[in-house]
């Protein structure tokens, strides 16, 4: 592991390193540093070849056999944002990560007009000098995210080893992350798979849209439960006027990560979230509904997603881990009112 104080290492190519980039051969004999930091080591002159002492300060430096390197690691940091005495609903933590819930209203990391209260802040304060430092900065490392307005389990590293391995399992697609969502209508079929890849909307940079030369993202759906609300249907002719629609909780499990994954992909098959101010087109809900019916909708005022799972392996133990957490009281309480209203 890294420490507080500089390392120097000192790194001889053997046969197995011939034809590697310098960043790819380094981040293969150094395991708990990852690539993205030693890529920037190089390329502050970090790197000194042996024998001449030349810097090598180009990452795509091809390496040949008994090309001998030292490389010095600085000293870590202090992060920029500052840490925030902020509680965290924590569900394990060991040396090398934390799971957390993040609840509704919290932005994952700082950025303009959410430079504090954020999940950043927060860990800061909490992990202080545990914290070995994500690519030679104190801070937690986030390999993914949460919507500010969506709940739910999240992993961060406090290691650059737990860093590295757990960006590699997210790119790799082998994390397990699944969300409970409120839906319009009940998808047909109850269970299927929805493969449509997403892109940054042209016309409004704040939303994501379905695109073929977006990146390729895959949902799997399945129908837990549906929703029937009662309705104030007196009268053959309100039948004919038409029904309101049923709702459904729905279980989505990502085999991508894609920003707004899940809201887009069910929006597009017809089925959007309740509450999503984006991609939800019902802001009212239809005249059949009850009064309680419709004043539970207009309560709920985020969108109704959250992340009850994560799967993973332990970077450092190798142990396979999943965690679940169950429906937050207000999502629980909105199936409650619309069932009962």
């Amino acid at each position: 592991m890294i420490n507080q104080a500089p390392h120097i290492y000192e790194i001889v190519a053997e046969e197995d390193g011939k034809g590697l980039r310098l960043d790819k051969f380094l981040s293969i004999k150094l395991d708990n540093v990852s690539r993205s930091r030693l890529k920037s080591l190089i390329t502050e002159g970090q790197v000194i070849m042996h024998g001449n002492d030349k810097i090598i300060d180009d990452p795509s430096y091809r390496v040949k056999p008994r090309d001998g390197f030292t490389i010095e690691i600085p000293e870590i940091i202090d992060p920029i944002p500052e840490g925030e005495d902020i509680p965290l609903d924590i569900h394990h933590e060991d040396e090398h990560l934390l799971v957390i819930y993040k609840p509704v209203g919290m932005v994952v990391h700082p950025a303009p007009g959410n430079n504090t209260g954020t999940l950043v802040n927060a860990l800061i304060h909490h992990c202080g000098n545990s914290l070995s430092g994500i690519n030679g900065v104190r801070r937690p490392g986030i390999v993914h995210r949460i919507d500010k307005d969506t709940s739910g389990l999240m992993v961060v590293a406090k290691s650059d080893l737990a860093h590295k391995g757990l960006s590699k399992q997210f790119a790799k697609h082998t994390m397990e992350r699944a969300y409970m969502a409120i839906c319009w209508g009940v998808p047909n079929p109850t269970i299927g798979t929805i493969d449509l890849s997403l892109k940054r909307d042209k016309k409004n940079r704040l939303k994501i849209a379905v695109n073929p030369s977006g990146k390729h993202a895959i949902t799997h759906y399945k129908v837990m439960k549906r929703v029937e609300p009662p309705r104030k249907i007196t009268s053959r002719e309100n039948v004919k006027q038409g029904i309101p629609p049923s709702l459904s909780l729905v279980e989505c499990r990502l085999e991508t990560g894609r920003t707004h994954q899940v809201r887009v992909h069910m929006a597009h098959e017809g089925y959007p979230l309740v509450g999503d101010p984006l991609y939800s087109r019902r802001n009212n809900p239809q005249k059949n509904f009850t009064d309680k019916a419709k004043a539970a909708l207009a309560d709920f005022n985020r969108q109704a997603l959250h992340a009850y799972l994560i799967g993973f392996t332990h970077p450092a133990t190798k142990e396979a881990l999943t965690f679940e957490i169950e429906l937050p009281n207000d999502m629980k309480c909105l199936i409650k009112a619309l069932e009962t209203a």
